[in-house]
């Protein structure tokens, strides 16, 4: 139950994220891993993807798309240990992925208007954007004991869903 940043586009199945379109088990469907940890019953494999449209001219218009993807050829299932709760746990790890990518096109809205801003702030937002998304990942994992603690789960569901309604102005269209 873990998660994993991807920012290239790489093969296999991938869901773009979506507020009506939930994960369902059939979406993981990588062979079984969890070797290191016995106790894991399913791994997320969910980041982000950016294309990037910008010209020579530093006074240009730049164009970044982002979106939060999740990858079903990476993504696996114990299917003796998994159920509804668990699923909502993972559904959870990609919906910080859309969180994130939210607060990312903010950022970008608010600085990179130009080719030349691209090109200056770019590298630095996108890093600390990947900085804050892996903590928070790993907080999250941390916290809830991969959903485990059923108090601390239920505390991440409520500051994700308030997160992504604070955003909703930056959703994809």
């Amino acid at each position: 139950m873990f998660f994993f940043l991807t920012v290239s586009i790489l093969y296999g199945q991938k869901i773009i994220w979506k507020e009506e379109q939930k994960l369902v088990w059939d979406n993981f469907r990588s062979p079984v891993k969890s070797k290191s940890n016995p106790d894991v019953a399913a791994y997320t494999n969910c980041g982000w993807e950016y294309s990037v449209v910008k010209s020579t001219n530093p006074k240009s218009p730049v164009s970044i798309e982002i979106k939060a993807v999740f990858h079903e050829d990476k993504s696996w299932k114990d299917v003796n240990k998994i159920n509804d709760y668990i699923l909502l746990h993972e559904q959870k790890h990609f919906d910080i992925a859309e969180m994130f990518v939210r607060k990312f096109r903010k950022t970008i809205a608010e600085k990179i208007k130009t080719s030349g801003d691209y090109d200056r702030f770019f590298k630095t937002v996108y890093n600390e954007m990947s900085a804050s998304y892996k903590n928070f990942q790993v907080s999250y994992d941390k916290e809830t004991r991969h959903g485990m603690n059923k108090e601390k789960q239920e505390e991440y569901n409520t500051i994700i869903s308030q997160e992504l309604e604070n955003l909703k102005s930056y959703k994809a269209p």
